[in-house]
């Protein structure tokens, strides 16, 4: 079952993509590779949910709001491939999580991303992953995750 009848099956409905607000663009593909930047939890402009994992937000909503962007994600990607049954496989992640000094569940956080590229790609969602903590992310998102595509 290729990517797009998961997501119908699944009843995932993409939101619209949101695009960059400064100067860089939302997708490069370099022959088979598709690269997407960084994305973070965007609804109609802006963020709906501030602060850091560990003060603000615990580690089961975090997990939720990287879900969220890995929707982001897919919606660029959609638009940049024309189908996301182009997408190969999901290859590299780098799950960046703003983190209150103690808070040490960044992975946790970051499957929730990671989970959900398997439930659309299965197998092909499988990717090698970073999960680190920051200091702060832009307009104080929660989680900022960036990722590299396989594409035919």
């Amino acid at each position: 079952m290729g990517a797009e009848a998961k997501l119908n099956e699944l009843t995932i409905t993409l939101p619209a993509p949101t695009p960059p607000r400064a100067n860089f663009v939302t997708s490069v593909q370099v022959g088979t590779l598709l690269f997407l930047a960084g994305h973070g939890p965007l609804r109609d402009g802006s963020v709906p949910v501030v602060g850091q994992l560990g003060a603000q937000i615990t580690a089961e909503d975090g997990y939720r709001i990287a879900r969220s962007v890995g929707l982001n994600l897919l919606a660029t990607a959609r638009a940049a491939l024309g189908s996301l049954d182009r997408v190969v496989r999901v290859v590299k992640v780098l799950g960046m999580v703003n983190s209150a000094p103690v808070f040490t569940e960044q992975p946790k956080v970051i499957n929730g991303f990671s989970d959900l590229m398997v439930e659309v790609f299965g197998e092909a969602g499988r990717h090698a992953r970073s999960a680190v903590g920051m200091a702060q992310l832009p307009n104080g998102m929660p989680v900022e995750i960036e990722m590299i595509l396989e594409v035919r």
